[in-house]
């Protein structure tokens, strides 16, 4: 009478174990499902967002048209042919792509004064140097300066133009900074035209 009664219990037990654990089992694969449901309905809202310009951090279909950054972009279409023949025409676009950059963060309500303030004083140092004689690395690192600062208004108001940084970035590395700044002439009208390019496009 008692085995009867121990097998009774330990069948009960183990009824209720595997019913627990089934149970268990059951609860865990529906909150995976859930949280895979709520996964795929931010990345609908995000796409949806992206698509429509309801996302306050998007300006996709915003048109600027700022005047500053439009003058850079005229300016580097007509005169980019003399950029690197000395300094004026090399300091010049450093100066008009600082001014355009500076309106576009501020047409698009981005804090950019510290990046803005980087590439003033690399310009100013590159500026101050001699043309014929001097290294570029002021000026490589004054687009850099200008790379970094082109590149986080994008990350921020413009992902749809991750190409275009690319391209920039990729004209960047193009400017040697050990070779001298005549040297450079090339690799630096092709740095302005990329950077009046992408600017172009968010001023669209």
């Amino acid at each position: 009478m008692i085995n009867v009664n121990f097998n009774k219990s330990c069948v009960t037990l183990v009824i209720l174990i595997v019913t627990n654990f089934t149970l268990s089992i059951f609860t865990l694969k529906k909150k995976i499902i859930m949280a895979e449901i709520k996964i795929e309905q931010k990345k609908i809202v995000t796409i949806e967002n992206y698509i429509s310009g309801t996302n306050d951090t998007n300006l996709l279909g915003v048109k600027e048209n700022n005047s500053t950054v439009a003058a850079f972009v005229s300016f580097v279409e007509n005169d980019t042919s003399k950029v690197g023949i000395d300094s004026d025409y090399t300091n010049e676009p450093l100066f008009k792509l600082t001014a355009a950059t500076d309106a576009m963060a501020g047409e698009i309500g981005y804090d950019i004064r510290a990046d803005l303030e980087k590439l003033k004083q690399s310009i100013v140092l590159t500026a101050n140097e001699p043309f014929e004689t001097s290294l570029a690395k002021n000026t490589r690192i004054a687009a850099d300066n200008s790379t970094t600062a082109l590149q986080n208004m994008q990350l921020a108001k413009y992902p749809w133009l991750s190409e275009e940084v690319d391209e920039l970035k990729s004209a960047l590395t193009a400017i040697n900074p050990l070779a001298l700044k005549p040297e450079q002439k090339d690799a630096v009208m092709n740095y302005f035209t990329k950077a009046a390019n992408l600017l172009d496009k968010m001023n669209l």
